[in-house]
């Protein structure tokens, strides 16, 4: 259960296009501030006047891919999402149905030996389970060597029903973004980080505030009711999104450079170690990922915030706007750290 399972969002506040499309730039969008209960309404290029100089933002440097392809399973259309690379060489896969309108429909995972056909004459082949066997979307497959190949000439991104029409794999990478050696990255964007442009970094930095890098490659968003988060593939590197900090962080709260998996899921019960800050966009109440907010920012928090977001009209989704997480200041004696781009 989260704090907010009777909240309910109107379908007309998703964003259905990015910024840049309603006719304003990448990072004109809203930032709903709370500090403590206190919320505050801001822009997202007023975000330097909201931290001080000392405060560090945590930034994922996961590319997102064009990691959706069509393919076919027997005499069936099926759409392959390409969701994280295991280190046998395998993808995690799920498959979903086209709708007919450019976004996809779940459908019943496996079964296991099922070979789906793909562009360019290349085919996978479904193996193991995420999990457990019954109910499983996510699946170990064995595919071609160059998914990166297959993705870039074939590829495109994952689209959900909420959105308009197909966007640009650029309209779904963050300034932060960078390519990792082995063609790995991210199935969905770490969209928190979107409305970041370079010339907002550099007035961070004029003011003081730090900025420490870490890579998440973030898998496939969970279209069920409250599913914890598969794992994934995280590194904090020597010189440093949440649940790649949190499983570096020590008991002591001290991050130390780590790298590997994580199937740490950052809820209440667990709380939180290295971070007391958070950029984040707006979910729907079934998400899990409210967990790790309220882990962050305690329940009230939360409630008084999306009350607010409601009654003002904010925009939900990948290309909406934003909400900043802060501790209330008078309860707080040191510079916070800060997560930026957990979606």
């Amino acid at each position: 259960m989260t704090a907010l399972d009777s909240l309910r969002v109107p379908p007309e506040l998703s964003a259905r296009v990015p910024a840049e499309q309603r006719g304003a730039g990448r990072g004109d969008v809203r930032l709903l501030v709370s500090r403590g209960v206190e919320v505050t309404h801001r822009r997202f290029g007023d975000l330097p006047g909201e931290l001080r100089a000392g405060d560090v933002l945590v930034v994922n440097t996961s590319m997102t891919l064009a990691a959706a392809v069509n393919g076919r399973l027997g005499g069936e259309p099926v759409v392959v999402h390409f969701s994280t690379r295991g280190e046998d060489g395998r993808w995690a896969v799920e498959l979903r149905r086209p709708d007919g309108d450019g976004t996809t429909l779940p459908r019943p995972g496996g079964p296991a030996g099922a070979v789906v056909r793909l562009p360019g004459g290349d085919a996978l082949v479904l193996e193991d389970p995420l999990g457990p066997r019954e109910g499983a979307r996510l699946w170990w497959a064995r595919v071609p060597w160059d998914v990166p190949g297959l993705l870039r000439r074939y590829g495109r991104p994952i689209r959900y029903a909420y959105t308009e029409r197909d966007q640009p794999l650029s309209a779904y990478r963050t300034v932060f973004a960078v390519p990792s050696p082995d063609g790995s990255g991210s199935a969905e964007m770490p969209s928190a980080a979107r409305p970041f442009t370079a010339g907002l970094v550099a007035a961070l930095v004029s003011r003081g505030v730090q900025f420490a890098p870490l890579t998440l490659h973030t898998g496939v968003a969970s279209a069920e009711v409250h599913e914890p988060p598969y794992p994934e593939r995280f590194e904090v590197p020597p010189t440093t999104a949440v649940r790649a900090l949190e499983s570096a962080a020590g008991e002591d709260g001290v991050v130390r450079a780590a790298a590997g998996w994580t199937d740490l899921v950052v809820t209440p019960q667990r709380g939180v170690r290295a971070v007391d800050g958070l950029l984040t966009g707006l979910h729907e109440p079934e998400a899990s990922h409210l967990l790790m907010l309220e882990a962050v920012a305690g329940r009230e928090t939360l409630r008084r915030g999306y009350a607010e977001a409601l009654a003002h009209r904010y925009l939900w989704h990948e290309f909406g706007d934003i909400h900043l997480l802060l501790p209330d200041a008078r309860q707080v004696a040191y510079a916070p750290r800060y997560s930026s781009n957990y979606s």
